[in-house]
Parts: C-alpha cells; sequence; structure tokens
C-alpha cells in the first residue's frame, strides 16, 4: 500500500479549541488510526507542523504528544517561512480572528489549500474579500463547521429524512454556561478574556451567530431576516494576570431568525446562564407529526400520537410529567469526533478533488448574519438576509 504524506500547518493551535479538537482529536488521531484509507492501494497521512510565535507553549504541545505512532511533532515560530515551504500543501489557521487576514494572505501568495477556523473576519466585507482571495487564485478552500457532524444533529437529520415532524413549524435554541468573572476563590474564568472585548474581536453574536447561520441553513431553510437583542449583562470580568478588565463585547444575545420555508427558529446564546436542560445546546424542533430535543450527542423524540393534553390549572399541582412522555433516539451509528469528520474531508478534497462545499464564501455567511444581527440590535428592528 502507497502511503502518501500530506503535509498540513497548523498554525495558532495552542489555545484549547486548536489543541483538543484540530491537534489532539483530529490531526493526530488520523494519525494514530493509520491515516485515512483511500483503497487497498493509497492511504492518506497526514504530516504536521505547528507555527506560532510562542515557542514554549510549541515545545511543550510536542512534547507532550509525540509518540511512537506520529513521531516527534515539528514545530516553528518562523510562520512565514513555513507557509513558503512546498512540503506543506495545507495552511490552517486557528490564530485570532482579527490576525487571521494576514495568514491567509500570505498563504495564497504561496498557493496554499486554506482551511480556518470560525469567524474568518468580523465583517461581511473582510470574510468575503479572504473567500475571493482563494477563489481568484483557484485554491481549495474551507471553513470549520463543526457541529453539523455532532451525533445529536445527524439524528435530527435522520429523523427529517424519514419524515418523522411532518412540516416543521418552529425552532427554539437554547445554548449557554455561567462562565465565571475571575473574581472568585479558585474559579478562575474558563474562557480566554478577549471574548469579552469587542476590540480584541470578542462577543457573543460574532462567535455564536456564525454557528448559528450554518446550522440554520444546513437543517432547516435559509435565514431570510433577523431579529435580535445584544446585550452586556456582566460589564467587568478579571483577566489570565489577575487584572480587572471592562468588556467591551456582547456576552448574551437573543435573536429570531425567519426562514424562507416559514420555519421560525429562536436562539437564546448566554455566558450567563446556570444550566437547566439536558446540554450546554439544545434545540427543540416542533413539527405537525412530531417533536424532537437535540442535544450535541443524544435526542429524544414524542410522536403526535403519544403528545399528552394538558388543561391549564395553576391551582393543582401538575399531574402530568411531561419528561416521561419523551423517547431518546438510540445511537445506531459510531459517531466520530465532528472536527476529525471534517478534517477527513477536506483532506480528501485537497488530495482527491472529492466534493467539499464548507468553503470560506460559505462562512461569510455566518459572518453576515453575525453582522447583520449586530445591526438589528443596535437600530431596534428587523433586517433581512440576502
Amino acid at each position: 500500500m502507497a502511503i502518501k504524506k500530506v503535509g498540513i500547518i497548523l498554525n495558532g493551535v495552542t489555545g484549547r479549541m486548536g489543541t483538543n479538537q484540530h491537534l489532539v482529536r483530529s490531526i493526530l488521531a488520523i494519525m494514530r488510526q493509520g491515516g485515512i484509507k483511500v483503497s487497498d492501494d493509497l492511504t492518506l497521512m497526514p504530516d504536521p507542523i505547528l507555527t506560532g510565535r510562542n515557542a514554549n507553549k510549541l515545545q511543550a504541545l510536542s512534547d507532550k504528544h509525540s509518540c511512537e505512532k506520529t513521531g516527534k511533532l515539528k514545530f516553528s515560530t518562523e510562520v512565514d517561512k513555513v507557509i513558503a515551504d512546498p512540503a506543506y500543501p495545507i495552511f490552517f489557521d486557528a490564530s485570532g480572528t482579527l490576525q487571521r487576514a494576514g495568514f491567509v494572505e500570505q498563504a495564497v501568495k504561496a498557493k496554499k489549500a486554506i482551511y480556518c477556523e470560525k469567524p474568518t473576519a468580523v465583517t461581511t466585507a473582510e470574510a468575503l474579500r479572504l473567500a475571493k482571495l482563494a477563489e481568484d487564485a483557484k485554491l481549495k478552500n474551507g471553513v470549520v463547521q463543526d457541529k453539523l457532524w455532532l451525533p445529536g444533529l445527524r439524528k435530527f437529520q435522520l429523523l427529517k429524512d424519514q419524515g418523522f415532524f411532518g412540516k416543521i413549524l418552529s425552532v427554539r435554541g437554547e445554548f449557554g454556561y455561567w462562565v465565571f468573572e475571575g473574581t472568585g476563590f479558585d474559579l478562575p474564568a474558563q474562557r480566554p478574556s478577549w471574548n469579552y472585548r469587542a476590540e480584541d474581536g470578542g462577543g457573543m453574536i460574532i462567535d455564536m451567530h456564525c454557528h448559528w447561520r450554518y446550522v440554520i441553513d444546513n437543517l432547516f431553510g435559509n435565514v431570510k431576516a433577523v431579529s435580535c437583542l445584544a446585550a452586556t449583562h456582566i460589564d467587568e470580568r478579571v483577566d489570565e494576570r489577575g487584572k480587572r478588565y471592562r468588556c467591551t463585547a456582547d456576552d448574551s444575545a437573543y435573536a429570531t431568525f425567519q426562514l424562507d420555508n416559514g420555519v421560525i427558529c429562536h436562539f437564546n446564546s448566554s455566558w450567563n446562564v446556570r444550566v437547566r436542560r439536558d446540554d450546554l445546546l439544545t434545540l427543540q424542533v416542533d413539527g405537525t407529526k412530531g417533536s424532537a430535543i437535540i442535544g450535541l450527542r443524544k435526542a429524544w423524540i414524542q410522536h403526535a400520537g403519544s403528545t399528552p393534553k394538558p388543561v391549564w390549572n395553576p391551582d393543582i399541582d401538575q399531574p402530568i410529567n411531561f419528561f416521561a412522555g419523551w423517547q431518546e433516539v438510540p445511537d445506531n451509528a459510531v459517531y466520530d469526533n465532528a472536527f476529525k469528520i471534517q478534517w477527513e474531508m477536506f483532506i480528501r478534497h485537497v488530495c482527491l478533488d472529492e466534493p467539499f462545499r464548507w468553503t470560506l464564501r460559505e462562512g461569510a455567511k455566518g459572518v453576515q448574519l453575525a453582522e447583520l444581527s449586530l445591526q438589528s440590535s443596535k437600530e431596534r428592528r428587523w433586517v433581512d438576509v440576502l
């Protein structure tokens, strides 16, 4: 069997998400499984190099994750030099949003296939400019849209394909959890401080509405209008150095999306909410024939035939156990890591020219929805999504 090495630049993966999801659970997992088997005659094997500004962090990652199956993980702080190296045809960027454009521009000049974390930019114009750069250079490109391959959402798609819902009427999304302010004893914030500073590219809307765009477009229908209220509920937090700072970005968003097929989606997104639901993200999908509660990994359904008939009476305890009327959807498949699935698809796209529709232009749609959501909040009105 021929093993084809595929050089991949992993830029900016020293952060939590980059390390855990892209390096460890995707690229290294692919290497440890023996690569991507295309046929009995060909296997695609990632050959990564880590790049970034902090040599100590890169060295620590290399030391921790190098092993017999992956070999010694290479790394370099000379990003420009590595991007120019033809041994690495794929460039992946998980650096800060505000730094992404410069790296993408370098990668385009070096004729790399480009894969990026979202959001690709903080404005639609900039996201579209980066997409056009790659398109004009005829380079393969993609953006991370991982939630499409989560087990819960895959179970929803299966139910939808089977006609379980009948006509889908509405979707109610609840996302978030309590992010500690960093002021409590032994309770440091579990998210980086830049997330709460607009000048550093932070904010709930620019972070999560990019996700909601591709989730809604792919699963429920195309977004045609948005009404959104942004809020900064907590105006001061403590950063990684123990210093107080002013929060300048929205930490919560309350949005309603109208879809072109008549479905109404309402999503509450907040880092200031204590969870009493099945998961950090739940979607309630209601249809004429049935409903579902979709979590990250699990799903529960209630068919029209098993829907209870409650009667409003606030003077007595509720006699119906509403939770008992829902049935959990079984795991009828083996679910791989969502990031890893998309990584394998992108590598196959680059090496085998297989289809890959989650491009930088698709990613720009998420930035557009975030920008229009902020506009809606500022102007306190519905905004059309064109």
